[in-house]
């Protein structure tokens, strides 16, 4: 009788064909944060009402702070997963958490609370949600980018809701802007705030006004403290930071009831450094305090972390380049002399402020001076030498205000000097661009290998939302030629080299790799020949399955195993069993570790399961080389010589399994 055999490249679907390296069995660690002074919650799951929830950034690209309010002092965590796990709303059990921290809120009734998120991957999709079990806030959503590479980042001046007496004016511009910001940028990766979010600090009505946006939730931002801001305990409440020094010379007035601390955060290629500007004034006795204090710290975070980075970025509120209301201010003249030759010396690279309700961008100012007297006003390229530094000022996000822009005066060009620029009369002489056209307005900052580009973008028209404007302030702007998302100014800011040439490459992430087989050749029919009786008590008859080729190119080296098995023999409504059907693995070319798996005899010699049951073509161990190989194997098929004369065919199916 002849038999002949079949064999298939099914593979079960979570195997099938190839086989993607890497897969983690989870997908976060576990973590913590841990409260610096505050109270820890009690442990009860009462019903809570959760409000002001905000994403902040972390110490770097794969940590998130998320702060809230609760209406009770309860447990509380956020629980975090891949959007794609989430069904029908539903967390899954692989959801991780993170304990939150807080106490008691000074300005108002009820509780803060936060938790650090850490171990985010990147280019990956999460939904959170906070509260507890039974008692969940909503879910929002945030998305990673690559933690390598150019990225940009979005910054904004003072929102100041309620500045103009109408918090629901201005928090519709507030709105607007980052609707329109997030819009047209919606890869943004952070959100950095000047201060003044609002005009009074301990104002929870402009607090939630402020917080109002849903971008708040979607995009980390880094808040500042603005001088409306520092006057309450609200500021920290809402906005919890990473990596902040809360010592009291970097408040101002008395830490219990007033908002400060310097802090600082590593997010791609730039070191952000924040300030609470607010403090200032340095102490009569010589101790530590005030602009002084803010010097030290940028100071040994630059010595400290400085290398870490390939920019270095300053954030604090109050302009020192500025060209409105604020621009005279006896303080921001003091800030000049305490913090200008400083900044050079550390390498500082850009900073941005708020305050003024005005944009500017300075010229490179280095030690206080304008470092090169022949540079251009509005100049497309900047080239800074060694302390050249970039001041900008960011203009108002919500339109609640503006300040106009003063002439220049007599007093000079030196560090304290107000007067007018030579090239540009109009303007101060510190100052490469001025604009005040009473519309509001955000600047892009791209951050790229070998330059930044800093753009000021319009978000709005003299037409609503824009407060201080339907109150009866003038307006210069044109939607005709001037139009939300068109462009006040547009520089590009080269870094210095020196008189050497500075030699990049990117080295992206390497290719995880991937396990594979398929048939060599085509897939034909084993035809295992007509069966040749023995000894008058059995038939038997041989073979050799069609070659199987492995590659294995996973940086991983993970382990993996080539396996088969088949069913019963079949022709019509005859069978017999596949146990019968026994094996001889071997590698025929080898690599990738190939070892070949141990001989299975035919039921009918060891009365086993031969190969009705999962038995090993190959296999290779952990740390294995990387490669291909070819698999052969040599088939025995051996039955008694009860079995019914015909043509019977049967299936192997071939299983791939890897780490």
């Amino acid at each position: 009788m002849s038999m002949t055999l079949s064999t298939s490249t099914w593979v079960p679907a979570p195997m099938r064909r190839r086989l993607i390296a890497g897969v983690a069995a989870g997908f976060l660690g576990m973590g913590v944060a841990l409260g610096s002074g505050l109270m820890a919650p009690v442990s009860a799951a009462e019903s809570t009402t959760i409000t002001g929830v905000v994403l902040g950034v972390g110490a770097n690209e794969t940590q998130r702070i998320v702060t809230w309010y609760s209406s009770a002092d309860t447990a509380q965590k956020i629980q975090l997963a891949p959007t794609a796990e989430i069904v029908n709303g539903e967390f899954p059990a692989s959801a991780v958490s993170f304990e939150a921290v807080g106490g008691a809120n000074t300005s108002t009734t009820g509780f803060n609370r936060h938790a650090t998120i850490s171990n985010l991957r990147e280019n990956t999709a999460y939904s959170y949600r906070v509260g507890a079990e039974g008692n969940w806030s909503p879910a929002y959503a945030f998305k990673t980018q690559d933690f390598e590479g150019d990225y940009n980042f979005l910054f904004f001046g003072d929102p100041q809701i309620g500045s103009s007496g109408d918090v629901a004016k201005d928090q519709a511009g507030w709105a607007e802007t980052l609707k329109v910001a997030t819009t047209a940028n919606p890869d943004t990766e952070l959100l950095v705030s000047a201060g003044d979010h609002v005009e009074s600090a301990n104002n929870e009505a402009q607090w939630d006004a402020y917080l109002s946006p849903e971008q708040l939730r979607q995009y980390p931002t880094a808040a500042t403290i603005g001088n409306h801001d520092v006057g309450g305990k609200a500021w920290e409440q809402h906005h919890f930071t990473p990596n902040t020094d809360r010592s009291a010379q970097y408040y101002t007035g008395d830490q219990a009831t007033r908002s400060g601390g310097d802090y600082w955060y590593i997010y791609k290629d730039v070191l952000f450094i924040d300030l609470n500007s607010n403090s200032y004034v340095n102490p009569t006795d010589g101790s530590a305090g005030g602009d002084a204090a803010h010097v030290a710290y940028v100071t040994d975070v630059v010595k400290k972390h400085g290398s870490e980075a390939k920019w270095k970025v300053l954030v604090y509120h109050h302009s020192i380049y500025s060209a409105a209301s604020h621009a005279t201010d006896a303080d921001n003249k003091i800030r000049r002399k305490d913090f200008t030759t400083a900044f050079s010396e550390l390498g500082i690279d850009m900073v941005l402020q708020g305050h003024d309700h005005v944009y500017t961008r300075s010229y490179s100012i280095k030690n206080g001076q304008k470092e090169n007297p022949a540079e251009k006003p509005g100049a497309a390229d900047v080239f800074p030498g060694p302390g050249g530094v970039i001041y900008v000022t960011a203009n108002s996000a919500s339109g609640s205000k503006y300040y106009d822009i003063k002439k220049p005066d007599n007093t000079g060009t030196g560090v304290e000097g107000l007067g007018p620029d030579p090239l540009n009369p109009n303007n101060y002489w510190f100052n490469s661009v001025q604009n005040q056209e009473h519309v509001r307005s955000y600047v892009k900052v791209q951050v790229k290998a070998d330059k930044l580009v800093l753009q000021n973008i319009r978000s709005g028209t003299c037409a609503a939302p824009n407060a201080a404007v339907e109150k009866g302030l003038s307006c210069t702007n044109t939607a005709e030629g001037q139009p939300v998302g068109s462009i006040v100014d547009n520089t590009t800011i080269h870094p210095y080299h020196a008189d050497g040439q500075a030699i990049q490459v990117n080295v992206p992430n390497p290719a995880p790799g991937e396990f594979g087989w398929t048939i060599d050749g085509y897939n034909g029919l084993v035809d295992l020949g007509t069966a040749q009786e023995r000894n008058g008590t059995y038939f038997q008859a041989n073979g050799k399955i069609n070659p199987i080729l492995v590659s294995d190119s996973r940086r991983s080296l993970a382990p993996w195993s080539i396996s088969a098995n088949v069913g019963d023999f079949q022709d019509a409504d005859k069978k017999f069993s596949g146990s019968y059907l026994g094996w001889n693995p071997y590698v025929l070319d080898g690599g990738a570790g190939a070892e070949a798996g141990a001989a299975v005899l035919s039921s009918y010699d060891d009365q086993g399961k031969g190969l009705s049951v999962s038995s090993g073509l190959a296999a290779a161990v952990q740390g294995h080389p990387r490669g291909g190989a070819k698999l052969g194997a040599d088939l025995d098929l051996k039955i008694p010589d009860s079995i019914a004369k015909g043509n019977y065919r049967t299936t192997l199916t071939i299983t791939a399994l890897s780490s």
